[in-house]
């Protein structure tokens, strides 16, 4: 007999499980978490920490009434391994970290319920009817809405004011949201605080090679998004623009302590602390269906004073008052 009681959804919250009753009889609940950059990371164990922490406020402690499974990809390779990996399990629910692994859920499971976390697009890529109504198996909490790279734009040009153009760099093929994105600024022709183009890079091997290209031309920057790509090789890619003294920003508070220039973006912590009343609210017997999709509440600037005086630049104190944390 299956573990896990949950049945297939069927228009809307009508087939959902009565999980009550489950909890009352004392069955532990599987929980399954795929995390979507590798077990050494720093920030993915404090994503990790944090969940945990706050399902156990919440009453849900790992071992006496739930087990959770662990899953961590180093590498978008074992994205669809670990994926199939944790339908056979057949968990009560799936906690996701990154888009990845909901495309990959997406396409192996109508039937057990997924939080996201950190995850983007939903909507345009089909996982989600609507943020306010998903409709579906699947809700939880996006990383990154697109209008963020003007954000990104503004915070180079004013520590850097001599810069006159960025570039992105993003994987294609596991970020395809940037390219609409990138094409509709090209055709808008709206004004902005820098030239803006793409960057796209596959692997490893051309990361180097393309940065140094970014670095060749005057007045250039570059932006680190959001994306499995970019938070694997996070450290290259701060490591390469420290080196060749270009002014980047990225999402990642990481970044800025391998020694990028500044990040500024959504603190993921928070966000998988948020995904845990989702959690809570399924295992208690709600559907993700009517759960909506949320955004981002609390976000971090972060700068990085030694590698901002490397670069010759001097940041201003209206950008210095603004920072949650500096490094010197």
């Amino acid at each position: 007999m299956r573990r896990r009681e949950f049945i297939a959804l069927v228009g809307g919250t009508a087939a959902w499980p009565l999980a009550a009753r489950a909890q009352q009889s004392g069955r532990v609940r599987r929980i399954g978490v795929l995390m979507g950059v590798a077990k050494d990371e720093p920030e993915g164990q404090a994503r990790i920490a944090a969940l945990r922490e706050d399902l156990q406020k919440l009453g849900w402690i790992d071992g006496r009434n739930i087990l959770i499974e662990e899953r961590w990809a180093g590498g978008i390779d074992s994205v669809r391994a670990y994926t199939a990996e944790m339908v056979k399990l057949a968990p009560d629910l799936i906690v996701a970290n990154g888009t990845p692994f909901v495309e990959a859920l997406h396409q192996a499971t109508r039937s057990i319920p997924i939080v996201f976390a950190l995850s983007n697009d939903p909507v345009g890529l089909g996982h989600v009817a609507s943020m306010a109504k998903p409709g579906g198996n699947i809700t939880g909490f996006i990383f990154m809405e697109l209008s963020l790279i003007g954000k990104w734009l503004e915070l180079l040009k004013q520590m850097a004011p001599g810069v006159t153009r960025a570039a992105l760099v993003f994987n294609p093929d596991t970020t395809p949201y940037y390219l609409p994105y990138l094409r509709s600024v090209e055709t808008a022709g709206s004004p902005m605080p820098l030239d803006l183009k793409g960057a796209p890079v596959r692997d490893a091997a051309e990361l180097e090679g393309l940065i140094e290209t970014i670095a060749r031309e005057a007045g250039g920057s570059l932006i680190s998004p959001a994306g499995p790509f970019n938070i694997i090789h996070d450290r290259a890619i701060a490591g390469l623009a420290e080196r060749l003294r270009l002014p980047a920003i990225s999402i990642y508070r990481q970044f800025v302590m391998d020694g990028g220039l500044m990040a500024y973006g959504p603190e993921s912590v928070d966000l998988f602390r948020r995904s845990a009343e989702y959690v809570d609210r399924i295992l208690k017997g709600e559907s993700p269906a009517d759960l909506p999709v949320q955004a981002p509440t609390k976000f971090s600037f972060i700068i990085n004073l030694k590698t901002a005086k490397l670069l010759g630049l001097t940041p201003p104190p209206t950008l210095l008052a603004l920072a949650d944390e500096v490094i010197e």
